[in-house]
């Protein structure tokens, strides 16, 4: 069995290194050396993930639960805990630093005798994800408290950055693809295939067990395993994405929220955009999907909240539902939702990805479409090459209510998270950026007692980095600063003064007037006048926008910026 010790030398390591090329060597050469059961919980712990989403499994470990459990496997004031970050800004060089303070002479021949396994570390892990009820945050402590007994400081600098899921050693999707391609080649996997089997299954261990098998082609769609969604790309305009698709379906852009639902026989599950499990918030979505004539399927859609007016309600009313565990059925009355579809992915046993968006369509409706007394919407899809009719489309979503539309190529295969040119959406909202909260000032005044002004970062997909753009601190109420104050307080690292830093875990919409170059802030850019349009609860930190994108946005804008680019 691997010991926990190898793999935390293997992500020192790989954080020390600036090059991406070396990292998916030692990541490769380090899975080659595993049995299968440790190289699926490995795939997921580079990542920085701990279990894939159809485990359906959450840890809910935030800073507070973790320096608890550091502080009493180690016997240490929680002073010194938080004078360690204040001087490091890192809960796993503080575990480290906290464990190696502690740990008693020796103690490395007892953990040379003893050593902690990745088996022992997922054990524990699997403990607390669950754990429920009143006593579950002391079950949390005391399972990372037991794991903080036993590790060196080493260990326990991975052991604490694996419980708040913030590794920190800049192993992404991409770089885990190549070292699963690169460790087991002489199966014939590349970096395709990898990639293939992972869009369909959302599995990297499962992935990386059946590349060493050599039975990666084998690997599909699967009921109750959710995979990423297909995504749509902005189009320039109505006339432009008509002549890159020529033929389109046309389609309303809902103003809901995306769901995926997995129908195998009576039992339905409901799964949101980021793939977590939102079953139990949507008793009517579920009621729903049960009438599908299938025995079993994969339907994609999207939950729309309708109001007494009959147009649809606020975004975040809708996200309400989604993150709503209690008293859902009071809720459910004053926000209720309704499902419309329009996409299927796997059918009676089998993918349908691979269909063209036509024949998937016809699927369809041949097991939704049926039933006039049905709750079941189907969206509208209109197949035209005319931008009138278009037009005319695009006027009746807005009158509704809705977003606009969506354009798609029949002839499309369903490309699990991808964004391409084959779905465009057409808006006419001002073009907004999906930034990371990184961090927090509190307030001044009436609002001193509340986080009133939030600190955002972009992706670096270079490095897996997020690169600070500065503060949003308009956009939002008295009432919401409330709900994020007490959402952010269990995502707090560090404080510094005024200044908080959050663990990166929650996305912002932001609007602004323009991008501005800055040298105050890593990414090189800052937003003038940026005001927070929503919380997306619905999207995940990958579809968080990159330094790519806001540079492409910055010299886009009006072409003002050119001069500037030649100085």
């Amino acid at each position: 069995m691997t010991s926990f010790l190898a793999f935390a030398q293997l992500c020192q390591k790989v954080e020390a290194l600036s090059g991406s090329l070396e990292k998916i060597d030692l990541v490769a050469a380090f899975l080659s050396g595993l049995d299968e059961a440790e190289l699926s919980v490995a795939c997921s712990y580079v990542m920085g993930m701990l279990f894939p989403p159809s485990q359906n499994l959450v840890m809910g470990v935030g800073p507070r639960i973790l320096y608890e459990a550091l502080a009493k496997a180690c016997g240490c004031p929680a002073e010194l805990i938080s004078q360690m970050l204040r001087a490091t800004g890192d809960p796993g060089l503080v575990a480290a630093g906290i464990v190696e303070k502690r740990r008693p002479l020796g103690f490395a021949a007892f953990q040379e005798a003893l050593p902690l396994t990745i088996a022992d570390v997922y054990k524990r892990f699997v403990a607390i994800a669950h754990a429920s009820g009143k006593k579950s945050q002391d079950t949390k402590v005391k399972n990372l408290q037991f794991l903080f007994s036993l590790a060196g400081p080493l260990e326990a600098r991975y052991i604490a950055r694996l419980a708040i899921e913030d590794m920190r050693i800049g192993i992404g999707e991409g770089s885990m693809r190549d070292a699963v391609a690169r460790a087991f080649s002489k199966s014939g996997v590349d970096a395709e295939k990898v990639e293939r089997a992972y869009n369909l299954t959302n599995d990297m261990g499962l992935v990386a067990v059946n590349a060493r098998r050599g039975t990666l082609a084998e690997l599909s769609v699967m009921i109750n395993h959710p995979i990423k969604m297909m995504l749509a790309q902005l189009g320039e305009s109505i006339a432009s994405a008509l002549g890159e698709i020529g033929t389109a379906a046309i389609e309303w852009k809902y103003d809901g929220a995306r769901v995926q639902i997995h129908k195998d026989g009576y039992h339905v599950e409901v799964f949101s955009r980021r793939l977590e499990n939102v079953t139990a918030s949507l008793p009517e979505i579920v009621s729903a999907a049960r009438q599908i004539t299938a025995k079993s399927a994969i339907l994609d859609g999207e939950a729309v909240a309708i109001g007494k007016d009959g147009r649809p309600m606020a975004f975040q009313d809708i996200l309400k539902r989604f993150r709503r565990k209690y008293n859902v059925e009071k809720l459910a009355a004053q926000i209720p939702l309704r499902l419309f579809l329009f996409d299927l992915i796997y059918l009676d046993g089998k993918s349908v990805t691979d269909l063209p968006l036509s024949e998937r369509r016809t699927l369809l409706e041949k097991i939704a479409g049926q039933n006039p007394t049905s709750s079941l919407l189907l969206a509208d899809h209109v197949l035209s090459s005319s931008v009138e009719t278009a037009e005319e489309i695009y006027r009746q979503a807005l009158a509704a209510g809705h977003e606009g539309l969506i354009l798609k190529n029949p002839a499309s295969v369903y490309a699990p998270g991808k964004r391409g040119k084959n779905w465009l959406k057409i808006k006419p909202v001002m073009e907004t950026l999906d930034l990371v909260v990184i961090g927090a000032k509190w307030g001044e005044g009436r609002r001193a007692s509340l986080l009133g002004s939030y600190r955002l970062g972009c992706q670096d997909t270079a490095s897996g980095n997020l690169l600070d753009m500065g503060f949003v601190a308009t956009g939002f109420s008295d009432e919401s600063l409330v709900e994020l104050t007490e959402m952010f307080r269990e995502l707090i690292i560090l404080e510094k003064g005024m200044e908080v830093e959050i663990k990166p875990a929650v996305i912002f919409e932001v609007a602004y007037e323009e991008i501005q170059h800055s040298p105050n802030y890593s990414s090189g850019y800052a937003l003038r006048f940026p005001r927070m349009v929503a919380v997306r609860y619905d999207k995940s930190l990958e579809e968080a926008d990159s330094l790519e994108r806001v540079v492409s946005l910055y010299r886009g804008q009006r072409g003002r910026n050119n001069s500037i680019e030649r100085q």
